[in-house]
């Protein structure tokens, strides 16, 4: 059976980074404002685990995109579904594309799912889609957001599983201040949607720069709802800004954008602070560029707790309506250690040559 190992890899990361703030800023809570849930508690009886066996279920995937964190949170899925029997009929990746997720789960629902796991790109362009799911009597398991109308877990839906974003947003602080040396200038790129868990995560970053660490001013704040500008905003922010010691980024996708940006103004001084965990960007940190940490959370965790979560309500038990993983920071000292918690593997062959193993 499938052990939920994530707070215990977790611990052992923790000597490698000690955090700077003297107190957590806020707390994490659901979409609707939940009580957390460590991930660690979502484990099977041997009992449940038959029953669930026993029912021969299927499931599918709408993920909002394809990327390094959703093909982790899929393995962990595809792990837990086939060892509780349970067939996965369909997984589709929406690019980021509203109207391409809502039909594709339209399309799905063909398939006459059971569960379907989904991060919905739009909380509000896709709630139709999922509405009409829940309707058909679907078992709704969401990353980090619920759609509009998706008020209560246990009704329309049955969990919200994600990372303890206040946390995050903090580690990322400590770490920028780190990286920068305890004082400067920075920039402050961040979500420009309604998103609930990167606009927390953004706003405990913001806050804990402005409550505990007075040295540090931002002074350059660019909103951003398309990663495919990231390098935009990144030169318009260096343009008026030229000597900033360092960047925050709300996500991995738009850190990449960050480092082109960087590397194009041929700046290897500014460091830049990211979420969740991108191959492109790993290989930047194990060669000194300027990527100093990524905050990341237990993405392979997280995909097995969507599946549980799931297949528990089909049997009629009761899931946490909201399950959060642990935040840890991930530098060059503990790269390898960082993927093999969050992951449940190793960084890539090149990641691995840049760092002399």
């Amino acid at each position: 059976m499938l052990r939920l190992s994530l707070a215990a890899a977790f611990m052992l990361l923790a000597p490698t980074y000690q955090a700077m703030s003297a107190e957590m800023i806020c707390e994490s809570k659901g979409p609707n404002g939940e009580k957390p849930t460590p991930v660690a508690k979502l484990e099977l009886t041997p009992t449940q685990l038959a029953k669930i066996r026993e029912g021969k279920f299927t499931a599918a995937m709408a993920w909002h995109t394809a990327d390094e964190v959703s093909a982790a949170e899929t393995r962990g899925a595809e792990a837990a579904f086939k060892e509780m029997g349970i067939e996965v009929v369909a997984t589709t990746s929406a690019d980021y594309q509203a109207d391409r997720q809502s039909e594709q789960v339209r399309t799905i629902m063909a398939k006459k799912p059971n569960i379907i796991i989904s991060l919905p790109v739009d909380p509000v362009a896709t709630a139709a889609a999922f509405t009409q799911a829940a309707e058909a009597g679907v078992k709704l398991v969401f990353q980090d957001n619920a759609p509009q109308g998706f008020s209560k877990a246990g009704t329309n839906y049955v969990s919200v599983i994600s990372s303890d974003h206040c946390q995050m947003g903090q580690h990322a602080a400590d770490a920028l201040v780190a990286a920068i040396g305890g004082e400067g200038e920075i920039g402050y790129l961040f979500h420009d949607a309604d998103f609930y868990v990167t606009n927390r995560r953004d706003g405990a970053f913001k806050q804990t720069i402005e409550q505990n660490y007075p040295k540090v001013k931002i002074v350059a704040e660019r909103g951003i709802a398309d990663p495919s500008l990231a390098e935009v905003e990144t030169n318009a922010m260096l343009t008026q800004h030229p000597n900033l010691k360092g960047i925050y980024v709300t996500y991995g996708e738009v850190g990449l954008g960050v480092v082109s940006a960087l590397r194009n103004n041929s700046n290897t001084t500014t460091k830049m602070v990211t979420m969740d965990l991108a191959e492109p960007l790993a290989l930047d940190m194990a060669r000194g560029g300027n990527t100093a940490a990524m905050v990341v959370e237990g993405l392979y965790d997280d995909g097995v707790a969507l599946a549980r979560a799931g297949a528990l309500s089909l049997i009629g038990e009761t899931a946490p309506p909201f399950i959060v993983s642990p935040a840890t920071t991930v530098t060059k000292d503990n790269l390898v250690e960082g993927y093999q918690a969050s992951e449940h593997a190793n960084p890539s062959d090149a990641v691995m040559g840049a760092l002399g193993k």
